[in-house]
């Protein structure tokens, strides 16, 4: 158990680290992505308003025009609605080319704006594929995967080897070299112990179907319909009865907004997304989605969004679901529920900041785990590698730096990319992903060339420094700055900086610790 711990833990944290980390940043990805799309600051009482908040009838039947204009071959079209004052509806459709394009309307009028309201950016998305398949197409989801298994077998083998884990959560030694590094690993890891059990099995159930999916298989074939049909049959008492809608008739797009009427009165619940398949033609299906289950409010995690999908070749509903708590909990929510709990998506704002703390402090338990088998092996070398061991050794504690110091330099590094790229390159947003592994790269490459004290002090300092002036660097750029954010209420952008300020003091504290001893 002491060999699993040891060496699945420290082969696994490196990647464990960084997806612990984006994990927790991709709860606020909706903040992050405000914060970098820079859209206009509206202050409260202002009169004249870039843009509109609600989309009214005349403005959606517009946005169709519009994209019946730009894209009448497509094979689907998607409207999302603005979700706070000063947003802009976003257009997206999909050509026969499987290629994406997106604009941005106002939805006061549903006339398209000059460019995207705001910079293109993949915002917290990025911090959220991050997570769980590291930009890397199927090979990091399946890496995700394994690396999340040997965390769970690293977790409990820990609790197997440290008997004194709970009595040793109340004994902190500091200044003490390698017992306090122990201390540290021990507090963090009770104190998030539940949490990241949690974390990690939700996350490998959400995926349940690619990480297991033999029997998925073996019931419904292996064809690309299989999940389809299975979904099917789980939904299926949403399916069975069509809810015939005779006011529709055939008018198709041109009663999209009466669509939209009707599904407020059915769901209970404003309209926030039409995906629109087949657009105008005999077999368009239409699609309109309500809130996300965290923003429809209240602390419960047994509710669900709205939903209402259209067939216009029956001209009926075909599926159904009203917002918030569904009045039965049945097998088919289960799974949805699981969701929820892993993207803290109740509960509020309250709940994502519980995440994101304990989140952090899971990440600690990684991080002084990675750090305590290089202060023990310093004070006492096992010699497991032979001749190479101090290679190893030396290789081990520049993934260390890298994993932890580079990956949060890297974090910040990608929001300074999305202020210093032009706002009008075209491929801004691919641009930003890959300044972060080049920034991620270079703390390697840094690393590797400076010894191990220097290196860790130097990355923490480099940490510090962009944090702090990161409200600095979207005043420069943008105009905007920390107070407008607050005397607008603009609660998110703010406490994006607000945010930042707090982890560039923790890391201008690291870095003077780390200077008082030769590697802290």
């Amino acid at each position: 158990m002491d060999w699993l711990h040891l060496w699945g833990g420290l082969i696994a944290g490196w990647l464990l680290f960084v997806i612990f980390v984006a994990g927790s940043l991709s709860v606020f990805r909706a903040p992050v992505t405000r914060w970098m799309q820079a859209s206009p600051v509206l202050l409260q009482g202002q009169g004249d308003t870039p843009v509109a908040n609600m989309v009214s009838d005349a403005a959606l039947d517009a946005l169709l025009v519009q994209l019946h204009a730009r894209a009448p071959a497509a094979k689907s079209w998607s409207l999302t609605l603005p979700a706070l004052p000063g947003d802009a509806v976003e257009l997206f459709w999909r050509d026969a080319d499987r290629r994406t394009h997106q604009l941005a309307a106002d939805p006061g009028d549903g006339s398209l704006l000059p460019g995207a309201w705001g910079r293109r950016t993949e915002g917290g998305r990025h911090f959220m594929l991050l997570h769980y398949m590291l930009h890397a197409g199927m090979a990091g989801f399946w890496l995700v995967g394994a690396v999340a298994m040997a965390g769970l077998a690293a977790l409990v083998s820990g609790i197997v080897v440290h008997k004194r884990i709970f009595k040793d959560f109340f004994t902190f030694r500091p200044g003490k070299g390698q017992r306090s590094w122990l201390d540290a690993h021990n507090v963090s890891g009770v104190l998030s112990l539940p949490f990241v059990v949690m974390i990690i099995y939700t996350g490998l159930a959400y995926f349940y179907s690619s990480y297991l999916p033999l029997p998925l298989r073996a019931s419904y074939g292996a064809g690309d319909a299989a999940y389809q049909q299975m979904n099917a049959e789980l939904h299926g008492d949403a399916r069975a009865t069509p809810l015939l809608l005779p006011s529709i008739g055939a008018g198709g797009l041109e009663a999209m907004a009466q669509l939209r009427r009707q599904a407020l009165a059915l769901t209970g619940d404003e309209v926030r997304r039409i995906f629109i398949q087949s657009p105008g033609r005999p077999d368009m299906v239409v699609r309109m989605m309500g809130r996300s289950p965290d923003e429809l409010g209240g602390s419960s995690i047994h509710r669900q969004s709205a939903l209402m999908v259209y067939e216009q070749a029956s001209k009926s509903v075909v599926e159904l679901a009203r917002a918030g708590p569904p009045p039965h909990f049945t097998s088919a929510a289960v799974h949805p529920l699981l969701e929820q709990l892993h993207v803290a998506a109740f509960g509020g704002w309250a709940m994502k900041w519980l995440y994101f703390l304990i989140g952090l402090i899971g990440s600690a338990v990684i991080a002084t785990g990675l750090h305590l088998f290089i202060v023990k092996r310093r004070l006492k070398s096992q010699h497991e590698f032979g001749a190479a061991t101090p290679r190893v050794y030396r290789a081990i504690e520049v993934l260390n730096i890298t994993a932890i110091a580079g990956s949060c330099v890297a974090s910040i590094g990608f929001l300074y990319a999305n202020r210093l790229i032009a706002a009008q390159f075209a491929q801004r947003a691919d641009l930003e992903i890959r300044t972060y592994f080049i920034i991620w790269l270079a703390c390697l490459m840094h690393a590797a060339m400076r010894r191990p004290a220097r290196a860790w002090r130097e990355q923490a300092a480099t940490l510090a420094l962009l944090c702090l002036g990161l409200p600095l660097l979207n005043w420069a750029s943008t105009g905007q700055h920390l107070l407008i954010y607050l005397r607008a209420g603009d609660w998110q952008r703010a406490g994006v900086e607000l945010v930042a300020l707090v982890i560039g003091v923790m890391a201008l504290l690291a870095m003077r610790k780390l200077g008082r001893g030769r590697t802290a």
